[in-house]
């Protein structure tokens, strides 16, 4: 005991340990993501969270996984528990190429797809592969914060294009790529989720990709196509993704099971150009050597067995009277002069509100009236969007998702007030 106590004798008297001092530039450059934050309030809470791209735990296929996971420990335990090559497992990486090929049209082989952890994965490598600090970037405007905070680490110049309710508008790109050619300078690579967007929801047309694919060939850019909501439909016609009209290999697509199948497997794939992939392989080797080995070859089982043609309908249907439920209450509940997007598919509505109103400032106004959301200004590059936010509307129940708007509706209706004077 007399030693234990001179050691806390001796820790109280050192001098405290300065750590900031041990941490990179780029370290002290960080911020912890506003959504996450967010969460960690809202969560053990009563709140109504609005907030999160959760999908439902309901909606995860718990028996098929069990039943799977047996059968994998059982048959390819060696596989399953072992290292695996840095592109990822064989079989499902021929899986995947098989479902981009019969559900988009993109024919496919294996050495064009490569398994990462997530997309969120994938977007650090795209960082590190292929942009130098200045290199000009495009982005929407709003974009998935996520991305913006991946490419940040790698100091690119955001370009933002603005978004209407058919995607990115591409001929406000090709005036801005005109100003690039004008000025000496060149865009590098261009960043979209191209349907049912995060956050807005919006489906970009297939005239726009098609005109997309050309200003990529015309201005020598690459596109990188997010695409981790695209099966989430619950109305109007699929879209083939940008990746279809590819026939040079500038478009580098972005998958995942995290919507699909369950996001805590950590599987997703990117599908590019063999070139573009190996390099990208290469940056993987020093990250993490390998994708989760035992959620691969479950996910692949779960894809060459059908489970996955199966699950998606379901996954639809449990989804769509929640949309359905959260435009139902945006009209009954907010005040004239709110507008917002009316999504086909996907997790999010994208609400616009009156100038004036700052939804960050808001914000702890609405979580102490017991609901939550994601102010706007946190999706774009340059945070020049003050009066919007983003709802997700696949995580609570119906009646806590009108319960929800409802509340939203009083405190929106209150910074009217406010603003009118």
């Amino acid at each position: 005991m007399e030693e234990k106590a001179k050691k806390l004798e001796k820790k109280l008297a050192a001098k405290p340990l300065n750590f900031e001092s041990f941490f990179s530039k780029k370290a002290m450059e960080m911020k912890a993501s506003e959504i996450r934050e967010l969460l960690k309030l809202v969560e053990t809470s009563d709140v109504i969270s609005l907030a999160g791209g959760l999908p439902a735990p309901e909606t995860f296929p718990v028996e098929v996984i069990k039943n799977i996971t047996s059968e994998v420990l059982e048959k390819h335990a060696d596989k399953a528990l072992q290292y695996g090559t840095t592109k990822g497992f064989t079989p499902l990486r021929l899986a995947l190429a098989r479902w981009m090929e019969k559900r988009y049209g993109i024919p496919m082989s294996k050495v064009e797809i490569m398994t990462v952890a997530g997309s969120q994965e994938a977007l650090d490598l795209i960082g590190r592969v292929f942009i130098n600090p200045g290199d000009v970037i495009a982005v929407e405007g709003p974009t998935y914060l996520a991305a913006i905070q991946a490419f940040k680490y790698y100091d690119p110049e955001f370009l933002s294009i603005p978004m209407d309710d058919k995607g990115m508008i591409v001929d406000i790109l090709e005036d801005k790529l005109t100003e690039l050619e004008r000025e000496g300078r060149r865009l590098k690579v261009l960043y979209t989720v191209s349907t049912f967007q995060n956050p807005m929801g919006v489906t970009m047309s297939v005239e726009r990709r098609k005109r997309l694919v050309e200003l990529a060939d015309e201005y020598d850019f690459l596109i990188v196509e997010d695409s981790p909501y695209t099966e989430l439909r619950y109305s109007g016609e699929p879209v083939p993704p940008i990746k279809h009209f590819d026939d040079y290999g500038r478009v580098i697509y972005l998958g995942t099971f995290s919507k699909i199948l369950a996001p805590g497997f950590r599987v997703g794939w990117i599908a590019a150009h063999p070139h573009l992939i190996r390099k990208m392989e290469i940056a993987k080797q020093s990250i993490d050597l390998c994708t989760n080995m035992l959620g691969q070859v479950i996910a692949w089982k779960y894809v060459e067995d059908g489970h996955l043609d199966r699950h998606i309908p379901e996954i639809v249907e449990f989804y769509r009277p929640r949309r359905d439920a959260m435009l139902g209450a945006l009209e009954e509940y907010m005040p004239e002069g709110i507008r917002w997007t009316k999504p086909n598919g996907g997790m999010f509505v994208w609400v616009t509100l009156p100038e004036g109103i700052d939804s960050k400032l808001m914000l702890e106004k609405a979580v102490s009236k017991g609901v939550a959301y994601v102010p706007g200004e946190a999706f774009f590059a340059h945070r020049e969007v003050k009066n919007a936010m983003r709802l997700n509307f696949t995580y609570v129940p119906e009646e806590k998702i009108r319960e929800g708007v409802k509340r939203l509706a009083e405190v929106v209706e209150e910074e009217l007030q406010r603003i009118k004077g």
